[in-house]
C-alpha cells in the first residue's frame, strides 16, 4: 500500500464533495493536521497519513500509483 499525496488527498475531497472537516472527522485527525498536509507545509505522521488514505479508500476511492499518480472513484463505489 503506498501513501496518499496531498494532491491525491485533495482531489479525493473534490471527487466526494468532502469539506477537510469531514475528511479530518472520518480519518480521525486533527483539522489543522489535514489542513497543514493538504497546503504542502507539513508531512503527517505515517498513521496519520495510513488514516486519511483509508478514510478516502471508505468513501469509495482509489489512489492512482505510479509515474503519474492521481485519484478515481472506485468501480465497486462506495463501501459500507
Amino acid at each position: 500500500m503506498s501513501e496518499i499525496t496531498a494532491d491525491q488527498s485533495r482531489a479525493a475531497r473534490a471527487l466526494l464533495h468532502m469539506s477537510e472537516e469531514g475528511l479530518a472527522a472520518a480519518a480521525n485527525v486533527g483539522l489543522a493536521t489535514l489542513r497543514a498536509f493538504e497546503a504542502g507545509l507539513n508531512l503527517p505522521t505515517s498513521n496519520s497519513l495510513r488514516s486519511i488514505r483509508l478514510a478516502l479508500e471508505h468513501a469509495g476511492i482509489e489512489l492512482v500509483v505510479g509515474a503519474d499518480p492521481g485519484v478515481r472513484l472506485s468501480v465497486r463505489g462506495a463501501r459500507a
